[in-house]
């Protein structure tokens, strides 16, 4: 299809990719815990944004030219650690009733979820190694094949955030009834944020 080797296969390591703990799940599930389903949209389109920019910067090359100026991607690796663990801090040190870290306007939450997904310099790697893996030299169709890519990869990540944020509003009407667990709750997340800017930090 398109010049993709192996839909399906395809199809599942995006899934298994979608499942991974990362900072773009963090944002989606603050955004609806703290927003309700407007904000977990606004947190959705901007994981979705974000993710399509870095797959075509990584069709582009952006990774050779990241590999070429080593200082370049260190620069941009230590700028998303750095703003990973700003807001993970901010939860953590957040006093009962204080201001939420995430704003409670939607374009406020896509902003947000745009900055985090575009300040992981990793998930350009990520695309650059993981498409060749499924393109068939001999039925590729340049552009076209890259774009039937992407647009399995939007709609998948599209279905998987609409799942994640209507389990998340119904879990989050409990966290209201519970503030001490909503508190818990953010605490966690902050400390999971720290641990990943640190993580982003030190790893290649």
């Amino acid at each position: 299809m398109f010049g993709i080797t192996d839909y399906g296969a395809f199809l599942v390591a995006i899934l298994l990719f979608l499942f991974l703990p990362g900072p773009g799940n963090l944002a989606l599930l603050t955004a609806t815990g703290k927003g309700g389903i407007r904000g977990g949209l606004g947190a959705a389109l901007g994981v979705l944004a974000g993710d399509q920019i870095l797959i075509w910067l990584a069709v582009a090359g952006v990774a050779a030219l990241l590999a070429a100026h080593p200082t370049l991607f260190h620069g941009m690796r230590w700028l998303g650690a750095a703003y990973l663990a700003w807001l993970g801090l901010r939860l953590i040190l957040a006093r009962p009733g204080s201001a939420p870290v995430l704003q409670m306007r939607p374009r406020h939450y896509f902003r947000q979820a745009l900055v985090i997904t575009l300040l992981n310099p990793k998930a350009i790697i990520f695309y650059m190694a993981f498409f060749p893996l499924f393109i068939d030299p001999a039925r590729h169709q340049g552009g076209l094949t890259f774009a039937a890519m992407a647009l399995s990869v939007a709609l998948l990540t599209l279905a998987y955030c609409l799942v994640m944020i209507f389990l998340v509003h119904h879990l989050a009407a409990r966290m209201r009834a519970s503030p001490r667990l909503g508190q818990i709750l953010e605490k966690a997340t902050g400390l999971l944020l720290v641990g990943f800017s640190l993580r982003l930090a030190q790893n290649g």
